[in-house]
Formats: C-alpha cells, structure tokens, sequence
C-alpha cells in the first residue's frame, strides 16, 4: 500500500491498485508529509499544526513523538527506525523513539529548512533550505558539505538507495550529486518548483513531483569506471563503451536489460542487470559469461583476484569468474540492504561484515564455505567501528583486517584467531579514509590532513618499535578538507577531492617488490634490494619480514643496517641457542609475544627454559608457580629472587616466596650445576631428535 497525505489534515492508505482502504483525520491544518519506516511496519506524519505522529500499519495512532509550536515541513527516520530527524526552522532535530533518549539539535541553515532526508546505507543526512543550499551533516550533526547559494530556494532532497548518490530539486533546477556532495550534473527542466523526488528501488532512476502539476522522470547515465588501462562508461540505459588507453580500441558492450550497479577490477568487469549478470573478461570483451539473477535488485559488487560478492534481494552470493555460486554467507538477525563498500570487505578466502545493529561487532566469515571463521564469535571493538577493509594478498592463515573506529583510530586485528586472543593493535589515528593495495599488503590513508602509505602494516605484530619507520608520509592539503581514496592499484593511489576531481599520486615501487621477493623467499635478492636503494624504511620492512618468518641471518642484517645493535645482539644469542623450540620462543619474545613463547617451550618440555624465560622478565610469581607445579627448580627460582633483592637492598615480603624459603637451602653451586644438565639435556635431545624421528617413521 501507499500513503496519500492532504491539505485537509488527513491522511488516505491507498492499496496498490487504488482502491482507499482507509482515511485518518491526523492534523488540523495540512499534512505535510507521511514517511514509512523501512520496514513498512510504521508512519510518521507531519501538519502544519506542529504536531509529529507515528501510526500503525493500518491507521491506528500509537504515539504522539512530538509537539512544536511551528509547523513541520518534513521528516525522515534514521537508519535503524529508532530514531527520527526533522526540521523545526533553521534547526535539524534527531529525536529516538526511546523515552528519556538524549535529543541532538543543532542549528543547520540560514533560512527555514524545508526538505530532509536520512540514509540507512551511509548513515547521512541531507538537507535543504530557504537560504538556497543544501547540505550534508553524520548522524551526529557534523557537517560535511555545504553547498554554494543557489537563485531559489531548495525545495527537494533525496538520497538513492544505495547511499552512493543524491538529488537534489529546486525551481526549474534538477541535481545529481555524489554522497560527498560535489555535483555530477545539473538540468534545467521547465517545471516550476521541484517538491518531492522518489527513487526507484534499484536506484537508476528518479521521479520528482513538480510545480507545474507534472511529473518529471530521469536516468542516471554516463556513469565511469577505471581499472589500469581501461576505462568503461555507462553510456545509454542499455550499453556501455570500453576505452583501450594504451591503443584507443573501442567496443561497445550491449545488454537486453538496462545496467543497474557494475564494477570493474582485477581484470574482470562485472555488470548486473535487472535480470542477469555479465561477467566480461579485459582480455576479451566479445563473449560474457551470463547468469540469471535471483532478485534482480543488486546494491552491491565487491571483488576480489578469485571470485566476486553480489548483494541481491537482501542476500550474499560469492561467485567465481566461471559464474559458479561458491557461497551464501548468512547472519542470523542482521539486515543485508544496508550494507555498503565501507561495511562489507572481501579478500579471496575471507569476508568481513560489520554489524549494523551493533556497530562494535565485525562478523568473518571463510568465502568458500560460507561459515563463520573460528568459534562463530564477531571481532568485537570497545567503539562503534565506521570502515573495514581486509588486506588482498598472502596466506589465508595471515589475512588482516583494518577498521577505523568512532574516534578515527586506525586498528589492525588477524581476521584468523585459532583460539589465540584476538588482539587489535592501533596504527594510526585521525584516519578518514584508506585503501589496501590490490596486489601487496600496502595501506594508504588520509590521516590528519597527511597523505600515509604503511608498507608493512603486520609489523605491528613483529615489532612495534619499527612501526614509525615502515611509514611513508607526505602534506596531504593538496587534496582539499574531506577527500576519498578511490583506488590503490599497483604504485598509483587515486584520490577523488570534495570537488570531484580525481588526483594521482605516486609512490615508491620499491616496498611491494620487496614484498614479492621476500612471498618467493628470495632473501638475498631482497637484501640486495634494500642495499640498492638504502632507505631506512625499506630495511625496516625487511626486518620486520624476516623476523616473521624466522628467517634470523636477514634480520641480523637488516637491524644491523637500521643501527639496533640491541636486537642483533639478541639475534646472534637466539642463533647459539641449543635447540629449534628454544630459538622460536625467543624469537616469538622478540616479537613481545610473551605468553607465547613460555607456551612452545612448556609444549616442547623445556620447563626450565620457562622458568627461566619469567625470571628474565622478573615474573617472580608466574616463575614459581610453573617450579611449585612441575616440582623443579624452586630453590633456582628463589636463589635469583634473593639475589635481585640483594642488588636493591631490599628484604622478602612476599608471603609465598616467605613460605617456601622456609625449608629450602640456596646453594648456588648446586643450581649452577642443575641449569648446566638441564641445558645439556637440551642440546641432547637436539642431537637425537632427527635420529629418534627417522627411525620411527622407518618402522611406519
């Protein structure tokens, strides 16, 4: 059904086929608008009167939400039907349903506001006003965009569906603008005053209620898409041209049905139609790969190397190239058609949705399966999360993910736990909007008005003191107050400005063949990389690398070059260490994963080497609960607690360490003669461990 709102202060619900089911008195005085919710569920109406009411499906009033002294000349509700924006005057009021919710109001315009709009996708507020302007505030009445004082005043606003675009009417005026409110296009139709604007579901089409009694319906066309050397435009409802730069061919793709969402990327342009999907390879444009769709309402097209993700009719489709459905991920009570490029990421064996519920939850899930990664649990943030991106390259096992939260802090958290703490280190902060690369994992970013690039983001998980010197950075003011990162594809980063133009910047090659070198484990092509071009950050990449994969000679080398002698000296004591376990418990230390390293060396039976791991670290109590529990080594760890408070002058306080001193001698030749078997024991086992093993695998 539809809602017919009238100057008489009623209100009509109207079935499909135009029969009046029903007819409310709602208002003294006009009402001036009705706005369902997005489940269909509830209507707000607004009058002349001031007053703002919500009714039922079948025209029964639940609440009065709201009484002004002014009228109210529109209304819109907010992304999770839990809240509602309207206009009272120059002033923007976000009101939630809930009783005694905090009331946001701000003062948004010159003039009387006369037109809003919320958008569940992006979460974005429109709205327009007597001063002839528009604009674009968050949900938490920040601004965004104001634009440029136009002849008349704006009358009409309208997101499209997807949150990727917006409308915007006036006298004789028609505008299509981007969600960060620079123009795409302006049209003059003769039609008077442009009221109400209407998209279709599928958000390629737009209707606007006029002036002039007449109804005026547009097309969104010439829509562009880039992808290294190619460059595709949407250039009728049904056709697309294809652009060779490098040798200027042109084909012209041709389709039955109109073109509702594409994406062009990794070699691969998939285009979806009311009915079908195309998928065209950039090697060949004559011959697509077709399917039939199940809904035929995409919103949504992610990519990856191997398969692509459609959102369609509400739900998730991972397919290959070949058109294969690979799988549907499913999350119990979360609704899909709000999702957008910034909620939703895909890699080629993860896929991350963040929660639009509880914006603190991030739901992993394996792409060709479909099931949740791990225990079922989402990555939980202590603060709503705004973007997700999941890093394209390398092993599933070391996928990463990327979020910035509510405060614009960058996090970076392993997308695979395996029953390890899930941990989220901090990377940068005051981040508005970033990229991973396509073929590397290299982060860019806009943080702080200063363009960054991380060329080795996971060092966050190796050695965070190397963090600062695997940073590029440069004054990012080029780009104007709130730019967007559109593409990192190979060394070329492309950043749309808030005019709209696009900019390109480069940068240093160097980092990613690096990385390939280091993928193939080709070391000393890679130190004679770093030696070539003798930057600091390059090193630091390599060290970083090389410690996480236990490649010790090429850390040695790379620290060395960097000047942390510290750590080539811990380097060159985890070498002459006796045995494999030991070496990766050291080298986990290295990375500070403390809890780690004890774990492989209780796992490989090294309890000494444990004990003594926690006395390194002054772990007093944990090195004498693991002597008490495996009954070795308490008068070792008492001995070098004595001694400790020997060198401060301190005397024992502590009840536990009072206790078992009691009936235990320190005898410091005996202990130096247990550590000595103890590490001999070690170096045995090393040397029969390979003997022990082949003959065991010569009997299987």
């Amino acid at each position: 059904m539809f809602v017919l709102t009238s100057s008489d202060g009623k209100f009509h619900l109207i079935s499909k086929f135009g029969r009046v089911e029903k007819t409310v008195e709602a208002h003294s005085g006009a009402v001036i608008a009705g706005r369902w919710n997005y489940e269909g569920t509830a209507l707000l109406t607004v009058g002349e009167d001031g007053y703002i009411k919500m009714w039922s499906k079948s025209g029964m009033l639940r609440s009065t939400v709201a009484q002004t002294g002014s009228p109210v000349y529109s209304v819109a509700w907010g992304p999770d039907s839990e809240k509602i924006l309207y206009p009272l005057g120059k002033q923007l009021i976000i009101k939630p349903l809930q009783p005694n919710s905090k009331v946001i109001q701000w003062k948004a315009h010159d003039g009387v506001i006369l037109n809003v709009d919320w958008n569940s996708v992006n979460d974005r507020i429109l709205s327009a006003g007597e001063d002839c302007k528009y604009k674009v505030w968050d949900s938490y009445g920040l601004p965004l965009y104001s634009s440029a004082p136009h002849e008349y005043p704006i009358t009409a606003v309208s997101w499209a569906p997807d949150g990727e675009l917006f409308a915007v009417g006036s006298f004789h005026t028609l505008r299509l603008c981007d969600k960060t409110g620079w123009s795409y296009s302006l049209e003059k139709p003769n039609t008077g005053s442009i009221f109400n604007i209407a998209w279709s579901v599928d958000g390629t089409q737009m209707a606007g209620a006029c002036g002039n009694g007449q109804v005026i319906f547009a097309h969104v066309v010439e829509q562009h898409w880039e992808w290294k050397n190619f460059e595709v435009t949407l250039v009728k409802r049904r056709a697309m041209q294809v652009r060779n730069v490098t040798n200027d061919a042109v084909d012209l793709l041709e389709f039955r049905d109109r073109v509702i969402k594409a994406s062009l990327n990794y070699g691969h342009l998939v285009v979806s139609t009311s009915l079908q999907c195309y998928v065209f390879s950039t090697k060949n444009w004559n011959t697509p790969l077709i399917f039939d769709l199940r809904e035929g309402t995409v919103t949504l097209i992610l990519q990856s190397e191997r398969h692509f993700l459609l959102m369609d009719g509400g739900s998730l489709f991972l397919y290959s190239y070949e058109g294969r459905l690979i799988s549907t991920p499913k999350v119990s009570g979360m609704r899909i058609d709000n999702l957008n490029s910034q909620t939703v990421s895909l890699s080629n064996d993860t896929i991350a949705i963040k929660d639009k519920g509880d914006e603190k939850f991030i739901y992993l899930f394996d792409a060709l399966s479909g099931k949740p990664l791990g225990d079922g649990k989402p990555l939980t943030h202590k603060m709503e999360i705004l973007q997700i991106a999941l890093d394209q390259s390398g092993h599933a096992n070391e996928r990463k993910l990327v979020f910035v939260d509510k405060n614009r802090d960058l996090y970076i958290s392993p997308a695979r736990r395996f029953g390890k703490e899930q941990r989220a280190i901090k990377i940068g902060s005051m981040v508005y909007t970033l990229a991973w690369n396509d073929v590397s994992n290299m982060l860019c970013g806009l943080q702080d008005n200063r363009f960054t690039v991380w060329y080795y983001p996971n060092v966050a998980y190796v050695d965070q003191n190397l963090l600062a010197k695997t940073i590029f950075e440069k004054d990012g003011s080029e780009y104007s107050k709130t730019p967007q990162i559109v593409s990192f594809v190979g060394n070329r980063v492309t950043i749309r400005r808030s005019d709209g133009s696009l900019v390109h910047t480069n940068i240093s090659p160097y980092p990613a063949i690096l990385q390939d070198y280091v993928t193939s484990s080709k070391w000393d092509d890679a130190v004679r990389l770093c030696r070539f071009v003798k930057e600091e950050s390059l090193w630091s990449c390599l060290a970083a690398m090389a410690v996480a994969s236990k490649e010790m000679t090429t850390a040695e080398v790379a620290y060395a070059a960097i000047g942390e002698i510290d750590k080539v000296q811990y380097i060159n004591l985890i070498k002459d260490l006796p045995s494999k376990e030991s070496r990766l418990a050291h080298i986990q230390l290295l990375s500070g994963n403390f809890q780690e390293a004890e774990a492989s060396l209780l796992q490989a039976g090294l309890v000494y080497q444990a004990i003594q791991l926690n006395i390194d670290s002054y772990n007093w109590e944990r090195a004498l609960d693991l002597a008490v529990k495996h009954k070795t080594h308490v008068d070792t760890v008492l001995a070098y607690r004595q001694k400790y408070l020997d060198n401060f002058r301190k005397k024992e306080t502590n009840k536990r360490f009072l206790q078992y001193a009691e009936g235990i001698e320190v005898d410091w030749e005996k202990i130096k003669a247990k550590i000595e078997m103890e590490l001999s024991k070690e170096r045995e086992r090393t040397v029969s461990g390979p003997t022990v093993r082949s003959s065991i695998s010569s009997q299987a």
